[in-house]
Parts: C-alpha cells; sequence; structure tokens
C-alpha cells in the first residue's frame, strides 16, 4: 500500500498563491468571479453541499485537478460523506460517457470543416 500524499492539498495551495497575482492584476475580475461563486453555491432550494456535489462533478468532467482539489475541500467541510462523493462520481462516470463522446464527434467535425476551408489563419 502506498502513502498517502498531499497532491491536492499542495496543488490548491499552490494555485491559490498563484491567483494572488491575479488578484492585483485584475482585482475587479477576481472580485466578481468571487462573488459569483459565493452567490452559485448559496443555500437557495438546493443546499451548499448539494452544489459543492454539483460543481464536482463538473471539475471532474472537465478534467480540472484544482477544481478538484477545492471542490473536495469545500464537501469535507460541508459534511459530505463519502457514499454521497461515490454516487456524485458514479453519476458523473455515467454521465461523461455518452456526451464526451457526442462532442468528440463535433470537434471532428469542427476540425474537417475548417481544414476543407481556405486557410484564415493569422500571425
Amino acid at each position: 500500500m502506498s502513502e498517502p500524499t498531499n497532491k491536492y492539498r499542495d496543488l490548491t495551495q499552490s494555485i491559490s498563491a498563484g491567483l494572488s497575482t491575479l488578484r492585483t492584476s485584475t482585482p475587479e475580475v477576481m472580485k466578481s468571479f468571487s462573488e459569483l461563486g459565493r452567490a452559485a453555491t448559496a443555500a437557495g432550494v438546493l443546499d451548499a453541499k448539494t452544489k459543492e456535489l454539483i460543481a464536482l462533478a463538473l471539475s471532474v468532467a472537465a478534467r480540472c485537478d484544482p477544481c478538484i482539489g477545492f471542490h473536495t475541500k469545500a464537501l469535507v467541510k460541508l459534511g459530505a460523506t463519502r457514499q454521497e462523493l461515490d454516487e456524485t462520481l458514479g453519476v458523473t462516470t455515467y454521465m461523461g460517457g455518452g456526451p464526451s463522446l457526442m462532442y468528440a464527434a463535433n470537434a471532428v467535425a469542427a476540425f474537417d470543416e475548417f481544414a476543407r476551408a481556405p486557410s484564415t489563419r493569422t500571425a
């Protein structure tokens, strides 16, 4: 059995440190993004934990490791159970297969379309 790592803890800390540059250089953008996040995850008809489970599912589907780190950290703080996590990931896996395949077909069609068109590339 391998030793546990702090991969996601280190990753989220590293990303947070990197984001500090953006907080300085684009404060209004970062403030707006933070406000959007707070508003989107605030309890409403869906509770905050359910919203974080949705965010985790989208993080997995988008293959965003930092997102996975931030949302699993939030889920632990919100008291999510391993079973809730596992069931969310089961649905994520189910849904990621077909839609991903459909969008892969769209990507092939778009590539072929652009490859056939006269070059419109600019430097």
